[in-house]
């Protein structure tokens, strides 16, 4: 039952997409218009929409989200805080804070887990509890309610991959 539903399946799909394919080709054919800007819309539409693409993609299983990652974020009392954190395939991480003019650095190790979603990590370490989006090559620190940081700083709350 479950070859036939999928057998079923396949052929729909099939069909689907060879009577999209015949009907681009009829209106290039019957169309004035220059085929290269007929043709052009096809391609962007096919990237825009591949269809090869899994529906459950997230970063979590999308991404090479593992690697080492650095920002100056803002400080209250410092010019800045240096961070580096780095990700591991095991879901563990390292992370050392050094603050700006000061004889400060704080060190810590632990794991993360990802949420619901497969696009935000959250840091359990002895000190370290943080939230981060994980985009391309790039992470966004949240605030603990997983919103992303909003104002004129903004931008200082995205690590870059090193």
């Amino acid at each position: 039952m479950m070859k036939n539903k999928t057998l079923i399946l396949g052929i729909g799909a099939a069909l689907f997409l060879a009577s999209c394919t015949k009907k681009e080709a009829v209106d290039t054919k019957t169309s004035g218009a220059d085929s290269a800007t007929t043709v052009q819309p096809t391609v962007a539409d096919s990237t825009a929409h591949p269809t090869t693409s899994a529906q459950g993609d997230t970063s979590e299983n999308a991404l090479d989200w593992n690697g080492t990652y650095e920002a100056t974020v803002p400080c209250a009392d410092c010019p800045g805080i240096k961070t580096s954190l780095t990700l591991n395939n095991d879901k563990t991480f390292s992370i050392t804070e050094e603050y700006l003019e000061r004889k400060s650095k704080n060190e810590d190790k632990g794991t993360f887990t990802w949420d619901a979603t497969g696009s935000v990590i959250t840091l359990k370490g002895k000190t370290a509890n943080y939230k981060y989006k994980v985009g391309e090559n790039m992470l966004i620190q949240l605030d603990m309610d997983g919103k992303e940081i909003d104002g004129p700083n903004k931008d200082l709350y995205v690590f870059k991959k090193k």
